[in-house]
């Protein structure tokens, strides 16, 4: 059979390759584009997609651990401005608080109890102590151990600073339903524990 004149006797003949489409439309494109013609469309390629999962809603009001942070910092802005005219600082007022409850504590365990790292609740107590409201000593049974007393100017001034705390959250809680509230306690316990567990 005669396969042409190029053709290799004994072999057949191989078929012409075939050019890939984006090289078939080159000439296409390049003609429409010197007569002005809007190019034509090149068949896209069909890919398989992946379904997309579902937008995280990152927004503020949609975050618990922002909600209870902004209420905080709500709560301490008003605290700080209605015991300043009584010589206290907010700072100060966490550290009175867990004293008023027991007072004597060792820095060590008053640290934990009020959340901060030992050597910034040194330098708080130390401001404590020229502001008169608290004195420092050294325990009986372990001179190693600081204790923390509270003065007698700090002790009369607990029955009007915790009037003054109980009315700031008077005023936080105006217009909600105490079984909301009581609800509210709850939950926001359970979320305290929780984070509590992970934390270790």
């Amino acid at each position: 059979m005669r396969t042409g004149d190029n053709a290799v006797p004994g072999k057949a003949a191989r078929p012409p390759r075939r050019r890939p489409a984006a090289a078939e439309a080159a000439p296409a494109l390049r003609s429409a584009a010197r007569a002005g013609k809007p190019k034509p469309k090149l068949k896209p390629r069909s890919k398989s997609r992946s379904k997309l999962e579902p937008a995280v809603d990152l927004s503020p009001e949609n975050s618990i651990g922002y909600l209870v942070r902004d209420c905080n910092r709500a709560f301490q802005r008003v605290l700080e401005r209605r015991i300043g005219p009584h010589g206290v600082t907010r700072g100060q007022w966490y550290f009175l608080r867990v004293l008023w409850e027991q007072d004597g504590l060792s820095q060590r365990e008053l640290s934990a109890r009020v959340g901060m790292m030992e050597p910034t609740t040194v330098i708080a107590l130390r401001g404590m102590e020229k502001a008169g409201l608290v004195r420092r000593a050294r325990s009986a049974v372990d001179k190693r151990v600081t204790l923390v007393c509270l003065t007698a100017k700090a002790r009369r001034l607990r029955e009007s600073l915790i009037a003054v705390s109980q009315s700031v959250n008077d005023q936080g809680v105006a217009g909600i339903e105490p079984a909301e509230l009581a609800r509210f306690r709850r939950v926001i316990i359970r979320l305290t524990r929780n984070l509590d567990s992970v934390a270790g």
